[in-house]
Formats: structure tokens, C-alpha cells, sequence
């Protein structure tokens, strides 16, 4: 079962964008724009087991019109392997700093992160105690926990969304309960891209394959893993990454 996932929704933003709203022209939607924007929307995720709900309009309009104004998590890149002049991995340190995440365990991993994501739009975009555009940061990282057998993931997912800059030392308060502010630590990890959807089956196989290329090792943690999303306008293979996190010294 597919997802509808934070980059079919940039997807989507992009293609109606192209034909709604003019990057010169600042004018918002009309009515019917958006309600084709939500719609479009509704009929991807319908497919996919998600819901889209009509107080969604706001911030699908919101999204749709900062498409380009994102910006990217700070890191410190370490090293890059390669073979053949292909990048097999990376290795980065992502500084400490303030994450607004929520958790949710439905009974799909794609499932999970969709409705996460939706909480998080809607606190992005105004839902907060600023009450005005936060501006979108990527990636969107999701935590994944393995469950006992190693073959599958725990039910609970965390979806965090990085605050930028302007926010960071006095983050604005969300209007829902269920999202959290914390400060994460400095963390060092072990990256490789993938292309494409990221349901559990494609994420099982992208650790499988790093951990061929690492080898046996002690140096990574095996039972939390993480999925970074990042939007690609324009481009049909999407890109993510797989994040091996580095143990503690």
C-alpha cells in the first residue's frame, strides 16, 4: 500500500502553482483555485488511505505559494565514500538545536508520517503563537524504531520539522497539544540517497544495503534509524535518505 507523502504534496503544489499563481504575481488564489488545489490534493491521498480534510485549504495555499522558499537544515559534512565516482555514503554532523515533532502510530508506517506531517503543516503555517508563516525548513526527518525481530518497524513513528533560524532561540508555542518543541543534541550520522517512495518495505531494504557497505560494525546504532525527506520540484525520482546515527563516544 502506497503513501501520500510530503513530496507527492510538493508535487502537486508545484504542477498547480505552475498554472495558478505567477512567481511574480503575489496576488493569492480565488475560491475556486483553492478549492481545486484541495482536491487535487483530497483524490492523490484518497488512494493512498489518507484523508485530507477541508481545514487543510489554508495551509495547502500557504505551502503551495512558499514553494521556494525553503530552507536547508544546517550540517558539517566529515567525509564522502565513493566507488566508481558514485557516492556510496556520507558522513555529517547536524548541530544541536530546537525540532517541532509529533508522534503518531497508526497502523501503517505511511500512514503515520502522513498524518503527522498534516499536524505539523498546519503549525508551520499559522497555528501558533506567532500566528504567521514559520517558513519551511528541510528535511522533514522521521524516526524510526526497529521492533524486536528486526524486520519491521515499532508502530510509533516521530516526525520532526527543524525550526529555522529566526525561531530557534524563542520557538513560537503550537495551538496543538500533540506537537512537541525539544532541543536535540548534536548528532552524527551516516547518510545514503535513495530515490523514490518511502514505505516501510523500501526503507527496510535502504538499511539493509548501507549495512552491506559498512560492514561489521559497532560504530552505529541498529535499532533507531532515520528517513530524511526533501522536496525536489520537478524531478519524478524524489529524493530521500537513510540516516545510520552514529553511537556516543
Amino acid at each position: 500500500m502506497a503513501r501520500i507523502t510530503f513530496e507527492d504534496l510538493a508535487a502537486m503544489d508545484d504542477e498547480l502553482l505552475d498554472e495558478n499563481v505567477a512567481e511574480d504575481n503575489p496576488e493569492p488564489m480565488n475560491e475556486e483555485e483553492e478549492e481545486r488545489l484541495l482536491a487535487h490534493w483530497q483524490a492523490v491521498a484518497s488512494t493512498h488511505h489518507v484523508v485530507v480534510p477541508q481545514e487543510m485549504a489554508a495551509p495547502i495555499q500557504q505551502m503551495a505559494r512558499q514553494t521556494q522558499e525553503r530552507q536547508p537544515v544546517p550540517f558539517v559534512p566529515l567525509s564522502c565514500h565513493e566507488k566508481n565516482k558514485e557516492i556510496l555514503y556520507e558522513e555529517r554532523v547536524y548541530p544541536a538545536g530546537k525540532w517541532a515533532y509529533v508522534i503518531k502510530g497508526e497502523d501503517l508506517y505511511e500512514q503515520s508520517i502522513s498524518m503527522a506531517f498534516m499536524k505539523l503543516m498546519r503549525y508551520i503555517c499559522n497555528e501558533n503563537s506567532a500566528g504567521c508563516y514559520l517558513g519551511m525548513t528541510v528535511p522533514i526527518l522521521n524516526e524510526i524504531q526497529m521492533a524486536k525481530d528486526e524486520k519491521s518497524f515499532v508502530r510509533d513513528v516521530l516526525t520532526a520539522y527543524y525550526l529555522p533560524a529566526e525561531f530557534q532561540d524563542k520557538p513560537p508555542e503550537p495551538t496543538d497539544p500533540d506537537i512537541q518543541i525539544v532541543q536535540r543534541e548534536t548528532v552524527r550520522v551516516i547518510t545514503r540517497v535513495f530515490y523514490g517512495t518511502t514505505t516501510e518495505e523500501t526503507i527496510m531494504r535502504q538499511i539493509s544495503l548501507l549495512w552491506e557497505l559498512l560492514g561489521s560494525t559497532d560504530d552505529f546504532l541498529r535499532e533507531t534509524y532515520m528517513v530524511a525527506v526533501y522536496e525536489n520540484p520537478g524531478v519524478p525520482r524524489r529524493r530521500n535518505e537513510i540516516w545510520f546515527i552514529r553511537r556516543e563516544p
